[in-house]
């Protein structure tokens, strides 16, 4: 396509959607049609990828997520179909900016965090590398929630994100299913003697597909994300006539996370699960029996992927398929039940670990509970007298009234892995050490990988310039390539241009947040970034506890000698964590505090952004000179904001902790600011249960005056937060050993103010982080599962005909 094609293309589309010219229309008019021209560019190849993975029998996985996480589909997609560049001075030349097109699009933002962004960018990469795979979540008519600060409090607001529509999605009304919730159900005999159930009252709800294309990069390849809705069945019309029982459906897609501090939001969350698990599960189903293969096959043509313990009941609806709609045997129908699975365990945090009370699985899907309870019984039989009785009773599924969500997922599956390696070591050595004993052969590691092109080549395009000019773009598709750049260290026009890369995005952030908060920041400051959830075991604290020792510091000694740093915070609380609320709270009023104190002469500024979400990350990652990544050893299972930041040459403050070792194994020690516990010394405390937290305050001066700033008026407006957070450090015995970690992490944030000031070492440390970031690709990660777990390959393995047409896509 040229320029002037897509030129023509355009206003001849625009005249037919809206009979208008280009003056004429509104920025959104304008986006509308850019995405319907693309939508119709890549709906044949979507067409033609499902034709071929049916004609070819291709096996297919699907992977279950409660969370995607997209962010703007518009110049992903532009890039992916190659068209970006092509498009974007085609509409400049028609006078339209494609960022202002891009800014009408918005931010799908169906998930909190690393979770649903990894899922996304799984999605990204499977189609990247031409696998066969499809998403299955839930089309949410709202996202997490649009997040607002009011007096320095986080406000929840709905994310009305669907209100003008979503033109990537397709309804497919004809591929809906019904699913049943609540009632009674009891088993009685066949006419054969065969043990049926038998359903008595409850609820039918319709699930509707929508479906989104799941563009490859450069390649024919259109797979499909299918997020489901919930909808009153025709037939159920009667049943719902006042707006209240209307809303009970409506609210199974209504938002993500319902608030489970009440027994009503945790009973509509596991409502939530069972609906996309038996929507997908039948809709594969569907899908299979097209095939005209026999279920005792199952396995050789479809693999299901438990991305966390939310979709685990998946184990327990394919059970119930096999055996009660197509009559499989219960052994056969385990065997290939097992084969299909696999999971991945995203956590060590036992609450982390879903549990779900039996009462309410039997009020919401009373016959998952059965087939649970039968899995249970027959995996208690199998081991009785292979292994000791209490390894048995800890591994089993239902303890006392209580579902173990991550045993069933372990259990019914063939693959259970983690995403670190020191992650999937803690796994097998202490979280699920029992399973691990149980089943040696099921655990693996596939460490966490990002989408290098959305992170790279779309989130920071001065970058990338600097890099095709100095190693050629093999990078694009061969992320590993950019190992070339380590040929680099010493060219000073490449470590320049980086640097001045680096200077621009700091410059859009700059403004950027001077827009948003009035506070106006130094792009010449280090901006150090902490972008994660707000939890206690992130330690957004310890961040904000450094922050404010430099304060003190500079009040005692206005003329000390520290480069001027702009501390970056992008956080949402869980709307029902109220300690997570409080430390955003003292973040807003420390920062109130520094910002308009005019004795620190902008040597610290503190900006935490509003409703952090893909977008904003896309513009504050590339800005970043400094990644925090401080979870306490031990806490996070990989992160991957950490490699996103990696890639865009920010260095890396942090525990031994997830993927950061790797990371470090990546850049070697000197380009990296290790400090703290290692696990090893996290578990030592847990085994001695011999740490003081009030002791490590007593003993440090400097400490203990940053901690009693939270409730001796030091700071203004945090009365009661400042003594939550007080209490939770002193007289809850600092869970997550932030008092501990304290003085290591000084010394280690003195060690990143002393690199800086020597610009040309930091260019270079900048330079090897980002040479070193490729291997953290996803599309390394999905390869690794795709040959290890889910036994996948790429379509054009078998389809070779449509190479003359390989990364085409036609008006």
């Amino acid at each position: 396509m040229t320029k002037e094609e897509f030129k023509q293309r355009f206003t001849r589309r625009l005249a037919e959607k809206y009979a208008m010219e280009v003056k004429d229309a509104s920025a959104n008019e304008l986006y509308q049609t850019l995405g319907s021209i693309m939508t119709a560019a890549y709906a044949e190849k979507w067409q033609q990828t499902w034709q071929d993975y049916r004609n070819q029998k291709q096996k297919q996985v699907y992977y279950f997520s409660i969370e995607f996480l997209p962010g703007r589909m518009l110049k992903s997609n532009l890039l992916n179909m190659g068209w970006l560049d092509t498009v974007e001075e085609g509409l400049a030349e028609l006078g339209i900016k494609l960022e202002e097109l891009v800014k009408m699009e918005p931010d799908m933002a169906l998930g909190n965090g690393g979770l649903g962004r990894l899922a996304s960018c799984f999605m990204d990469s499977i189609a990247s590398t031409a696998l066969p795979g499809n998403g299955n979540g839930i089309r949410y008519e709202y996202g997490l929630f649009k997040q607002r600060f009011i007096d320095g409090y986080q406000v929840e607001l709905p994310d009305e994100w669907l209100n003008k529509g979503n033109l990537w999605e397709v309804r497919k009304e004809s591929k809906a299913v019904n699913i049943r919730f609540g009632g009674n159900v009891y088993l009685k005999e066949d006419e054969t003697g065969e043990l049926e159930p038998v359903y008595e009252g409850g609820d039918i709800v319709r699930a509707v597909p929508y479906d989104t294309g799941m563009v490859g990069y450069e390649n024919d390849t259109v797979n499909t994300m299918r997020l489901w809705s919930a909808e009153i069945p025709a037939e159920e019309e009667d049943k719902y006539r006042n707006i209240d029982d209307r809303r009970k459906i409506e609210n199974l897609t209504s938002v993500l996370y319902p608030d489970d501090s009440n027994e009503a939001g945790r009973k509509l969350r596991l409502s939530q699960e069972y609906f996309f698990v038996s929507a997908g599960i039948q809709s594969i189903i569907r899908h299979y029996q097209k095939l005209n293969e026999p279920f005792e096959k199952i396995n050789q043509f479809v693999g299901i992927h438990i991305n966390d313990t939310h979709p685990a009941m998946c184990v327990a609806e394919f059970m119930r398929i096999l055996v009660d709609e197509e009559k499989m045997p219960w052994e056969k129908a385990w065997d290939v039940t097992v084969k299909v699975m696999s999971y991945t365990n995203h956590t060590i945090m036992a609450e982390a670990l879903e549990k779900w009370p039996t009462w309410m699985l039997k009020d919401v899907c009373p016959r998952i509970l059965q087939i649970i309870e039968e899995i249970d019984r027959r995996f208690v039989q199998e081991m009785t007298g292979v292994h000791p009785f209490d390894l048995i009773e800890r591994t089993r599924i239902i303890q006392g009234d209580q579902v173990h969500m991550a045993n069933l997922s372990i259990i019914g599956s063939h693959s259970t892995n983690g995403v670190a390696k020191l992650h999937s070591d803690l796994l097998k050595a202490v979280v699920l050490h029992d399973f691990y004993i149980l089943y040696p052969d099921r655990f693996n590691n596939k460490t966490n990988g990002i989408a290098e092109r959305r992170w790279g080549q779309l989130a920071n395009r001065q970058m990338t310039k600097v890099v095709d000019q100095a190693i050629g773009t093999s990078w694009h598709k061969n992320p590993e390539d950019m190992r070339w750049l380590m040929n680099y260290q010493t060219d000073q026009q490449v470590l320049d241009g980086l640097a001045d890369a680096k200077h621009q995005n700091k410059v859009r952030l700059a403004e950027y947040i001077e827009a948003t908060t009035g506070v106006v920041v130094s792009p010449a400051a280090i901006f150090d970034v902490q972008i994660k959830r707000l939890h206690a075991y992130k330690r957004q604290l310890l961040n904000l506890m450094h922050i404010l020792k430099l304060y003190f510091d500079l009040k005692e000694n206005p003329a000390l000698d520290i480069h001027p740093r702009v501390f970056i915070f992008g956080a949402k609380a869980a709307p029902s964590y109220h300690y997570a609320k409080s430390v955003i709270k003292v973040i807003n009023e420390t920062a109130n505090m520094i910002n308009r104190d005019p004795a620190i002469n902008d040597k610290l500024k503190i900006v935490f952004l509003e409703n952090y979400n893909v977008s904003l990350a896309e513009i504050i990652i590339p800005a970043a000179d400094v990644s925090e990544q401080i979870s306490l050893a031990s806490k996070e299972a990989s992160g991957t904001s950490n490699m996103k930041l990696m890639l865009n040459g920010a260095v890396t403050i942090a525990t031994l902790d997830g993927a950061n070792i790797e990371i470090r194994d990546a850049v070697g020690d000197d380009n990296i600011a290790i400090f703290g516990l290692t696990e090893e010394e996290v578990y030592r405390y847990y085994d001695e249960q011999n740490y003081v937290a009030s002791d490590v305050y007593n003993s440090d001066p400097v400490l203990k005056k940053v901690v009693d700033a939270f409730v001796d008026g030091s700071i203004p407006n945090i009365y009661s937060e400042g003594q939550e957070i007080y209490d939770s450090l002193l007289k809850y015995n600092d869970e997550f050993f932030v008092l501990r970690d304290f003085k290591a992490y000084c010394i280690a944030q003195h060690a990143i103010d002393t690199a800086y000031k020597d610009r040309q070492r930091w260019k270079k440390i900048s330079l090897i982080n980002t040479a070193n970031a490729g291997r953290f690709s996803a599309d390394y990660t999905v390869k690794k599962y795709a040959d290890d777990i889910w036994q996948i390959e790429p379509v054009f393995a078998h389809v070779t005909e449509r190479g003359a047409q390989h990364g085409t896509y036609l008006l």
